[in-house]
């Protein structure tokens, strides 16, 4: 079940122009949220950020504003069977909002971590980066290949080799007592939930680049959503390098902590 165009709808398809913008060139921003007691105002579902991410794109694209009214009522009909909602607008103001359920094997992937591909072609980045834009093709092409492969994720680079984020999410590293999470001057995605853990950490925080030397000597990596929360790698494969990580590092109690 899902809304489009102020209509609920069963099923999983809707009808398009075949010369809308919004497969022709992926033209839509959206934003994906978990929905925590089925609440709007439970602090963890950030509903405003995910608000305010959407109108800053909106204005900065210069799109048409959609029915803000209507999108939170529509909301709030699928998070009664959701715990996952995905809010996407058009360019002329249309609004597609569709549920769907945490990943079945989420809890697992939490406590036992999963393995990682570094995407070492750096013209697999996000398309205008700043905005959660309907062309995801980039990511989607570098997670293809490392599930292909094996792996649960793929790591982006750019052409100096630094890390930027995962193809779902964003990077944190521990060492020396500190997370640290790249920055976003690099050309990556602001998720919600890194500046949730920015906002919420008792404990320190940097964020900088990951070059190669930075990156070689973490003690523990992990990437977040708002969907996933925190997910440790314990193991990531860098062109012919095996890095071996502990899932149950110690420095993941805090970092975990901010979802509790």
């Amino acid at each position: 079940m899902f809304y489009y165009e102020g209509q609920f709808y069963e099923g999983n398809s809707i009808s398009l122009n075949i010369n809308d913008s919004t497969w022709l060139y992926g033209a839509t921003v959206f934003t994906t949220m978990r929905v925590y007691k089925q609440s709007l105002n439970h602090p963890l579902t950030n509903w405003q950020k995910h608000c305010d991410r959407l109108l800053k794109s909106i204005e900065e694209l210069n799109w048409t504003f959609p029915d803000w009214q209507l999108i939170k009522q529509e909301v709030e009909q699928l998070l009664i069977y959701f715990p996952v909602i995905r809010i996407t607008v058009f360019p002329d103001g249309r609004e597609l909002i569709i549920g769907r359920q945490l990943p079945t094997n989420l809890f697992q992937k939490q406590q036992e971590g999963i393995k990682g591909l570094v995407c070492l072609n750096p013209s697999i980045q996000r398309s205008i980066p700043e905005h959660k834009t309907g062309n995801y093709l980039a990511p989607w092409l570098a997670l293809q290949q490392a599930q292909k492969q094996g792996y649960q994720e793929a790591i982006l680079t750019n052409i100096e080799h630094n890390w930027l984020e995962t193809s779902t999410g964003n990077l944190w590293g521990y060492k020396q007592g500190i997370w640290f999470t790249p920055n976003l001057a690099q050309g990556i995605l602001p998720g919600i939930a890194r500046q949730t853990i920015i906002d919420k950490a008792q404990f320190p925080i940097e964020i900088n680049q990951w070059t190669p030397d930075f990156i070689n000597d973490l003690e523990a990596i992990a990437y977040s959503n708002s969907v996933i929360e925190i997910i440790p790698f314990h193991k990531i494969i860098n062109g012919e390098k095996v890095i071996d990580y502990d899932h149950n590092h110690p420095a993941y109690k805090a970092l975990k902590g901010i979802f509790d």
